[in-house]
């Protein structure tokens, strides 16, 4: 069972590493690589050989339209939104009503279930999360938890509701959003909507777990840290939402903090065709191997 809805990966020069793609094929999942022209050719030739993966170049005058919400206006990278506008709008084109937006350095999908986070290898997590959201009328963005952020043998629920989504984003297509921002984009994009009183899902019943910002090279690895670190990044988020962000330390680093909990009266509306099975597993199973 696959996704129903498109999944698509900006990727920027990291044509040699291709995680996000590497695992979503090992699952059988189709999907889309969107890439600069200067940098096709290189990419068709990578995936050449891979009949899930397809490659689509980025229209430029996303980029030219883009909302930077900077001055420094292209002397930097404008980091992958305009890319995810792109994509937004070409599902859009294919008569669409959701998409999938993936970063590019995600190594691996966990089912965590019982205690145990369990790598899997098939499609069907995602068209879990879909169904999920189609439920409920007021749901406008959701996907995985980081892997790192679920610790085993703990209590938590399989999902949590009014949260930032990061890095694997399942967007409702006909919201009145775009992406904007050349940092911190998935969190300005989470907290328009929630301001707006309408619903985040992050499933912690499944994780993605990525590589760490600044590991690999490629994206915007080298234009956005090499010289100021991650200050600029959340000095952003903070002058985006300064009511509900700030700055801190974490991880060895700058980074922001958000206080979600303005967002908790923010409540899920079900849908009143909404169907909801007692209990489906969609077949999953826990499958021991070498």
């Amino acid at each position: 069972m696959l996704p129903q809805f498109p999944v698509y990966i900006p990727s920027k020069g990291r044509w040699e590493i291709r995680l996000t793609s590497d695992v979503l094929t090992r699952c059988k999942v189709p999907h889309t690589l969107v890439v600069e022209e200067s940098q096709y050719e290189q990419y068709r030739d990578a995936v050449k050989d891979n009949p899930l993966a397809s490659i689509l170049i980025l229209d430029e005058q996303y980029k030219r339209d883009y909302e930077l919400c900077d001055d420094l206006g292209f002397t930097k990278s404008t980091g992958p939104g305009p890319a995810r506008n792109f994509l937004w709008d070409h599902s859009i084109k294919a008569g669409y009503a959701w998409h999938w937006t993936m970063d590019d350095n995600i190594r691996e999908f966990f089912r965590y279930h019982k205690n145990l986070k369990v790598p899997v290898k098939g499609g069907i997590i995602f068209r879990a999360m879909e169904d999920f959201c189609l439920r409920y009328k007021n749901v406008y963005m959701a996907g995985p938890n980081y892997f790192m952020f679920v610790a085993r043998k703990s209590k938590i629920p399989p999902i949590a509701i009014n949260t930032r989504i990061y890095s694997c984003n399942l967007i409702r297509n006909d919201i009145p959003y775009r992406w904007r921002g050349r940092y911190n984009e998935d969190t300005d994009l989470s907290l328009r909507i929630l301001k707006d009183g309408y619903c985040t899902v992050q499933f912690n019943a499944f994780l993605q777990e990525k590589t760490t910002t600044q590991y690999i090279k490629g994206g915007n690895t080298e234009e956005f840290y090499a010289k100021d670190g991650t200050y600029p990044k959340s000095a952003m988020q903070v002058k985006l939402h300064p009511d509900v962000s700030r700055l801190t330390w974490r991880f060895g680093r700058i980074h922001h903090y958000v206080d979600y909990k303005p967002f908790k009266k923010n409540k899920l509306q079900l849908r009143s065709d909404a169907v909801i099975p007692d209990s489906d597993q969609y077949a999953m199973k826990l499958v021991k191997v070498r």
